[in-house]
């Protein structure tokens, strides 16, 4: 028996001990550092420390050695509609006005229910952790099944309570919207995965009244408003005819613009409107991908970043991406920001990296909980593997993560301290059944094409 000597120093134990090749802590910014471990207990980082010394410092219940890996902040999916992976696929090539109208309004219409919510959000967050992503801003019908499901995938989610001036199998009208988005706040806050937002739909579909009702209760609870915005030409055309001002400029006058807006979208802007937000401190959620899809355009985000405006990155829903991959939208997000601005160092790797993380975190007001790798911030740690044949040779760490790797990378996720995604197998969700019901879905919505 090996016995300790009496002057060694004792070990502190910690549940999880992960030894990386790399640590990207988010903040400071572009820092890596090699040959780094993460300590973790109760769900928190208790430490980041040169491996060599972890080792000495700290006894584990379970070690985890990623030899080829970076470690990252948890990717925060800042705008989504996580139920609508039910949707994916169900009229694609299509301009956004006819799209909702013609196609997923109708298909909402028809089979929209806690079932399908719940159903549909589980699926969303089956493939959003295989894709890194540790946390998504919601915004749907019956929120209640959304948090449920988020739940028991063990996601962070911040569910959104929708706003809309038309009744849906969900609510009547704005008051019921706003009664029943109220109730489950209540009922939920307690739950250290959840947050929650007001999420009016957008101006196409609220009213001056209930923007008003809205700005009452976020200033009142402290709760962010994420909204659509100046997603398209035609949105700032309808807006001009209806009440003789541009959206945002709407949204100004009812008092909206302020640190707690997440406006998502922001394409259809003009240089004062890009200001505007920076001098009101209002946070955009960029989503290249579904902007492009959707033909609204590209938005201006290098002058957005210019003028400091916080800008994070969002994947839209599945069916108008149709992927929730945020690796995706950090690598389009730069490269459209340097063709569009014709200058290579516009967006570089490491500020998109804080786009899909920290900034994302900021927006939604968690930022001192997570968003970066930090003593005493919860565990949401990515881990990407950089053994395979395309992501060799690695001179830079950050670049690989924008440019060359992707969500097939992913081999690891933790949230909140909890592994969800071990070696590609998720560890909450059951495939095969989630499989069962979202073929049961599909064959359903086929059924009524």
């Amino acid at each position: 028996m090996h016995a300790t000597p009496e002057n060694a120093p004792e070990k502190n134990t910690v549940d999880t001990l992960i030894d990386a090749r790399w640590v990207i802590p988010v903040e400071p910014a572009r820092v890596t550092l090699e040959r780094h471990s993460v300590a973790v207990a109760g769900g928190m980082i208790r430490d980041i420390l040169p491996t060599a010394e972890a080792h000495a410092k700290y006894s584990a219940r379970q070690r985890v050695r990623l030899d080829d890996h970076a470690l990252i902040p948890g990717l925060i999916n800042l705008h989504t509609h996580a139920a609508m992976s039910l949707l994916r696929g169900l009229a694609d090539d299509l301009p956004l006005m006819d799209w909702l109208n013609g196609h997923i309004w109708p298909a909402e219409a028809k089979f929209v229910s806690p079932d399908f919510v719940h159903d549909g959000t589980l699926l969303a967050c089956a493939e959003m952790i295989r894709a890194g992503v540790t946390c998504f801003n919601d915004m749907y019908f019956f929120p209640a099944a959304a948090a449920k499901a988020a739940l028991a995938a063990g996601m962070r989610a911040a569910i959104g309570l929708i706003v809309v001036d038309f009744p849906t199998a969900y609510a009547a009208d704005a008051d019921d919207y706003l009664s029943k988005g109220m109730a489950l706040r209540d009922e939920l806050r307690g739950e250290p995965l959840l947050s929650f937002t007001l999420a009016p739909h957008a101006p196409y579909t609220v009213s001056d009244k209930t923007f008003t009702k809205v700005l009452t209760y976020a200033e009142q609870l402290d709760l962010p408003i994420h909204i659509h915005l100046h997603e398209t030409l035609d949105e700032v055309a309808e807006s001009i005819r209806q009440y003789q001002v541009r959206p945002l400029e709407r949204l100004h006058r009812l008092g909206l613009l302020g640190p707690n807006l997440i406006a998502a979208h922001m394409v259809q802007l003009d240089s004062q409107e890009i200001r505007q937000l920076a001098e009101h401190g209002c946070h955009v959620a960029h989503c290249p991908s579904s902007n492009l899809k959707l033909a609204s355009g590209i938005g201006p985000v290098v002058e957005k970043l210019e003028h400091e405006v916080n800008v994070g990155l969002g994947t839209d829903g599945a069916a108008s991406n149709n992927r929730l991959d945020i690796f995706t939208e950090m690598r389009l997000a730069a490269l459209l920001a340097k063709g569009q601005s014709r200058h290579a160092a516009a967006l570089p790797a490491h500020q998109a990296l804080a786009m899909a993380t920290i900034n994302a975190a900021r927006a939604l007001g968690i930022d001192q909980l997570t968003g970066s790798l930090a003593v005493g911030k919860a565990a949401d740690i990515t881990a990407v593997d950089l053994s395979a044949p395309e992501t060799q040779p690695c001179y830079d760490v950050a670049s690989h993560l924008v440019y060359a790797a992707g969500r097939e990378n992913v081999s690891h996720v933790w949230i909140n301290g909890r592994l969800v995604l071990d070696e590609r197998r998720l560890t909450t969700i059951d495939i095969q059944e989630l499989n069962a019901r979202t073929a049961f879905w599909q064959e359903k919505i086929s059924a009524k094409k």
